[in-house]
């Protein structure tokens, strides 16, 4: 059974996440109408360029690509292949999309999501200095991945 990276655990060692700013790593595939509705959100927040935000999809090159475009998504996205067993998604524990979470310089992660969460969306923009959410903007409170 795979179990999740929580808050405070060290992150698995991978070359995106060597940075000397903190990581917004976040986790999708693009038939996911969560990772959909999330994503053009986490990429609002790269404009703060306090953090480094790094995609990891499931999918091929291809429909990445074809993703990004439509949906907006401007950071630098890795593939994580299924005919490689998806090795940074096991890593990570992950069981569900869209997962993403916040590694710091020292290599800890200090915060994670798991599906879509208003509250924690807004936790992260606090963090890294943007506003997720527009005013007047429909955002619901909470979408399971």
């Amino acid at each position: 059974m795979i179990k999740l990276l929580e808050e405070g655990a060290s992150a698995p060692q991978f070359d995106f996440l060597a940075s000397d700013k903190p990581v917004v790593v976040a986790f999708f595939k693009v038939s996911c109408p969560v990772c959909q509705m999330t994503f053009p959100f986490l990429d609002r927040m790269s404009s703060s360029g306090t953090h480094r935000f790094v995609g990891v999809s499931q999918d091929h090159r291809g429909a990445t690509d074809n993703f990004n475009s439509r949906f907006g998504v401007n950071f630098p996205t890795l593939l994580d292949p299924e005919n490689e067993g998806y090795p940074a998604s096991n890593a990570f524990g992950i069981s569900q999309v869209p997962t993403a979470f916040l590694v710091e310089p020292s290599g800890k992660i200090s915060w994670v999501m798991e599906g879509f969460s208003k509250a924690q969306m807004k936790d992260l923009g606090n963090r890294v200095g943007v506003a997720p959410f527009r005013p007047g903007e429909y955002v619901p409170e909470w979408k399971a991945g």
